[in-house]
């Protein structure tokens, strides 16, 4: 789905501030307006972004804040930035292990989101009725993104392994149409083509979910060297995203309000999924456990020439999240 670039409209603050309308926005910045470019799929787990958007925070805060939402997952988003076409993206953290494994520069300074939204859809005329069944069959999944890994780790559960199911190489938004016109026997996709295809597809198919309780972490990720220089920027994002917690946490029915009219969603498909999202900024020790889970498993499946987990802490910027909201930082050092 092809979305051009959304300029938030810095020009609201400005003129806000200059009529002394500083009960409309959080706090007039009386310095320069910046710009920002961030790289994204379009998804519900940019909640806090979409509601900072709506309620002028960013604008508030001295930023114009480029959405670029023609990715089609965290890990293409990631890559862009890296090849330098946006400042920032958002990203699962499995991208980043995979960035870190092929030393790019790559670090986060906050997770946004933890979700868990990914799942197996198997036709049941291909005979797939468990994950056993997977065995020698074909399997639509988005290469490099996190929904490999969990495709990859629930095999491992079940006494298989990857390289017994013949991976097919399929863009999250192609899902549909794959395992709809028989081009796979079965997709591993997250929301919203879950639901998607199984409304389509109804009996013909069974879904099961992959996660296994286990949240997805949504990050802000840029290079080490664009953080370190570009304290001040992220310093007024993070301050934004804050109130836009804020903001959520006290009017959940206005920020449900707000996303759902982004996304174009039905109210009560939103409802149904909002329940398996955590939308708080936060650096949590748990991200790292996820990411060593992730790099022994790449390590394992010959995914990466690399032997040794590394240390991903070198790769954690928290001083700027601490700054601003210190008990959202819980990592060992």
């Amino acid at each position: 789905m092809k979305r051009f670039p959304v300029v938030i409209p810095a020009f609201l603050a400005v003129i806000s501030c200059g009529l002394g309308l500083s009960a409309l926005f959080s706090g007039c910045n009386s310095g320069k307006m910046e710009t920002l470019t961030v790289a994204m799929v379009p998804t519900e787990l940019n909640a806090l972004f979409y509601v900072a958007e709506g309620q002028n925070f960013f604008a508030a805060n001295g930023l114009q804040v480029i959405l670029k939402e023609d990715y089609d997952s965290g890990a293409s988003a990631a890559a862009g930035m890296l090849k330098g076409e946006t400042d920032l993206a958002l990203a699962a953290e499995f991208p980043i292990v995979r960035q870190i494994f092929n030393k790019n520069d790559i670090a986060s300074f906050g997770t946004v989101a933890k979700y868990e939204n990914t799942y197996l859809i198997g036709r049941t005329d291909s005979g797939i009725k468990t994950i056993q069944d997977l065995k020698g069959k074909k399997a639509g999944v988005t290469l490099k993104t996190i929904s490999e890994f969990y495709l990859g780790r629930t095999l491992d559960l079940h006494g298989m392994n990857i390289q017994q199911v013949n991976l097919v190489d399929i863009k999250a938004p192609d899902s549909e149409k794959a395992i709809t016109g028989k081009e796979v026997d079965a997709v591993a996709t997250w929301e919203p083509w879950v639901a998607q295809i199984t409304h389509r597809l109804g009996k013909e198919v069974i879904t099961m979910p992959l996660q296994g309780g286990q949240y997805a972490y949504w990050n802000l990720v840029s290079t080490s060297g664009w953080i370190k220089k570009h304290p001040h920027l992220i310093k007024r994002l993070i301050k934004s995203l804050v109130e836009a917690e804020s903001y959520l946490a006290g009017h959940p029915g206005e920020a449900k309000a707000i996303v759902r009219k982004r996304m174009k969603f039905d109210e009560v498909y939103l409802e149904i999924i909002w329940k398996r999202y955590q939308f708080s900024l936060s650096l949590d020790q748990s991200l790292i456990t996820a990411m060593e889970d992730e790099a022994r498993w790449m390590i394992k499946n010959g995914l990466t020439a690399e032997k040794q987990v590394p240390n991903f802490l070198d790769s954690i910027h928290e001083n700027s999240l601490k700054a601003q909201k210190p008990e959202a930082v819980n990592m060992i050092r």
